[in-house]
Parts: C-alpha cells; sequence; structure tokens
C-alpha cells in the first residue's frame, strides 16, 4: 500500500480564473508544472513504498519553494458557524455522515454567476446584484490543485441564497497519480470540509472535476490524457469524497460543446457513468450574432442524451458584445426552455473576448431572464 503523501501548503487562490478556448489563463504556473513533470519522471526509477515516500518528500520540498512568500488571504469575520473551537475537522469527522442533501432538478431553476475576484469575497457578486438586479442561484469559482475548499466563500453564498459551485481543476497533475492514490490525503481533506459545511449549514454545493476534458487546452482533456485515465480519475474522486460523507455534494460532469470542424470531439469516451455523475455541464459561448442556442448546444445536447438522462446546466456561457448580448441572452433562456434544461451560469468576466453584461440592454434582458428562474428553493 502507498503512504499517502504529506500535503503541502494550498496555492495562492487571487490568480485568474481560466486559460481555455473561451477564458483568461487559468491556475497554475509554469513553474508548478514543470515540478510536477520532474517529479513523476524521477518517480518512474522507483516502485511501491518507496516511490510514494519520494513522492512526498519531494513534493513537500518544490512545493514549499514555490510557495514561498505568498501571503495567505484572511477569512471573512462572520463565520464563527463554520469554525469549531479544536481547528478544523480531521479527516474521517463525517465518513459516516447520515444526511444526504440532494439540489433540486426542475428545470429553469438556476441562473449563476462568476465573476473575477471570487472566492478570496463574495463582493464581485454582490457588486454585480446591486448593479443589475441579479441575484444568482449558483455561485462558480475555480480551484486548482492543493486549493483548500472556501467555506468562508460557500457561507456567504449560502446567505445570499445561491448553491457554490467549485470547478477543482488538476492543473500541472498527472492524472495517473490521482488514480494511484498520490493525493488522496489533499482529496481527504478537501471531502472533509465539503462534509463539514453540508453537516453543518443543511446546504449542498455542485463540485466538477476536470472541465471541458473533451477540449485540447487543458493537460487533463483531449490529446493529453486519455479518456480512460480521466475517467478513472474522475471516479476516484467521487469515490474519495464518498468515502468521507461527503453527501452534501452535486456531483457535475462539465463537457465543452462539440466543434468537429475546431478539434472538439463528443465527449461520450469520457464518460464515468450514472453511478458517479448528479448532473451533466455543458460549457459554450456565442461568438456570431448568427449562432443560435440549438446551433451552439443542440449537438452536444443530443450526444449527452445518448449517454444519460441527467439533468443539464449550461455551467459557463455568454456572449461577445458583438454578437448581440441582449439577443442572445434571450435565446439562451428560449434554449434552455426548450430543451429543459436546469439553467444556466454567465461567465462575466474578460476572456479570450470580453463576455462581461455590456450596456444596459444587456443588463435589463438578464433581469428579465432572471425573473422566471427560482433557484434551489424551489
Amino acid at each position: 500500500m502507498a503512504v499517502p503523501p504529506v500535503v503541502p501548503p494550498p496555492r495562492p487562490r487571487s490568480q485568474p480564473p481560466r486559460s481555455g478556448r473561451h477564458s483568461s489563463r487559468r491556475l497554475g504556473s509554469s513553474l508548478g508544472h514543470a515540478v510536477a513533470l520532474a517529479i513523476l519522471r524521477f518517480a518512474k526509477l522507483f516502485h511501491g513504498r518507496t516511490g510514494a515516500l519520494l513522492i512526498s518528500a519531494i513534493v513537500v520540498v518544490c512545493v514549499a519553494g514555490v510557495t514561498a512568500g505568498v501571503a495567505e488571504v484572511a477569512t471573512p469575520i462572520g463565520l464563527s458557524q463554520l469554525t469549531s473551537a479544536t481547528g478544523p475537522a480531521t479527516i474521517g469527522t463525517y465518513s459516516h455522515h447520515p444526511v444526504v442533501i440532494s439540489l433540486p432538478a426542475q428545470p429553469e431553476s438556476y441562473l449563476g454567476l462568476f465573476a473575477r475576484g471570487v472566492p478570496n469575497s463574495y463582493a464581485p457578486i454582490t457588486a454585480i446584484t446591486d448593479s443589475t438586479g441579479v441575484r444568482p442561484s449558483v455561485a462558480l469559482y475555480y480551484s486548482g490543485w492543493y486549493e483548500k475548499f472556501q467555506s468562508a466563500f460557500a457561507a456567504q453564498a449560502e446567505r445570499n441564497g445561491a448553491v457554490p459551485l467549485i470547478q477543482i481543476d488538476p492543473s500541472g497533475i498527472n492524472l495517473t497519480a490521482i488514480v494511484a492514490g498520490v493525493y488522496d490525503t489533499f482529496l481527504e481533506t478537501f471531502a472533509t470540509e465539503v462534509a463539514g459545511f453540508g453537516a453543518q449549514t443543511g446546504h449542498g454545493v455542485i463540485i466538477s472535476f476536470g472541465h471541458e476534458m473533451n477540449g485540447y487546452w487543458y493537460r487533463w482533456g483531449y490529446r493529453h490524457t486519455t479518456p480512460a485515465v480521466f475517467v478513472a480519475a474522475w471516479r476516484h474522486v467521487v469515490s474519495v469524497f464518498r468515502q468521507q460523507g461527503a453527501d452534501d455534494v452535486t456531483w457535475l460532469w462539465t463537457a465543452n460543446i462539440i466543434d468537429v470542424r475546431g478539434g472538439i470531439p463528443d465527449p461520450a469516451p469520457w464518460w464515468p457513468g450514472d453511478s458517479f455523475v448528479t448532473w451533466v455541464g455543458i460549457d459554450g459561448y456565442y461568438y456570431k450574432p448568427s449562432w443560435t442556442f440549438a446551433s451552439l448546444f443542440g449537438p452536444t445536447i443530443k450526444a449527452v442524451r445518448a449517454l444519460t438522462r441527467d439533468p443539464i446546466l449550461i455551467a459557463e456561457t455568454g456572449a461577445a458584445p458583438a454578437a448581440g448580448q441582449p439577443a442572445k441572452i434571450v435565446d439562451l433562456a428560449a434554449g434552455i426552455h426548450a430543451y429543459g434544461l436546469l439553467g444556466f451560469v454567465w461567465f462575466d468576466a474578460d476572456g479570450v473576448k470580453s463576455w462581461s453584461l455590456d450596456g444596459p440592454a444587456a443588463v435589463a434582458a438578464l433581469r428579465q431572464v432572471a425573473e422566471a428562474y427560482h433557484g434551489p428553493a424551489a
């Protein structure tokens, strides 16, 4: 049995959110990536317990050097309900957690937001609410490898009527190491914190792992990691969380829209199976005025429906100002209604293009759509 590695300190949480086809540069530096590759290549020289011990020691030393001098972001005041007098819960605390928290799955229930600056603070989302009148029912943030569960942000989201959606990205990580259990201590710690949030608040979270895996722009995805390894890693992550009693998680398997000419295939080979997935997420953006919901998302929805009848959420979307944001927001809502989907998460930030709401007409369109969405308490 491999010896679990010592988990290095969390990496900084203030980096920009994404580097993919649609958004800005994602978490994880080139230095961290190089360190990870060096560790894995070195570890191949050894086997079993010796290899695991070497991985643990090297990870601790290297990450300590990479993260030296990084300041820890202070926890917001007023979250004492998530703080234990004896410190964080230990691994295994909620292994037999008896409360299963399931999110409602009615169509047209969820309107989510991502804003630059989360999860260090909930203020960026509050600012959008103040300026638009739209109060989201899902609050999205991206979590790089080794980052802890942001319980303070989750509690703020819950108080504002939103479900936290965490996209955990294995940046700079070889997924075969996840399957082998090298990172189980990190996963068990994260899962324990998530389970504690559910046990203490009675509310759930949505978690996705390795999103847009059928795209070619992430190392865990197409052309970089085989679908079989991705599936094994997904199942391992879900299994570890379940073993730690994190039964407040809605597991969101998130694929990119199919674009055969653009080199983005059908996500079917990456499907982990119904027993490991709660909802399906689809990411896609409007680039041109001529694009419609049916042409953008329709082929991928059809492909997903050949795999499962699980509820579908448009997990990340936006429209370039040149595409006509007001019209595209209306089209987005109409498509979700026509296909019976859960809703959508608007990426309100700059990326490959500016996806932020642009002008009063776009704000008015989003506000009108939001009035028809009821949120998780419906």
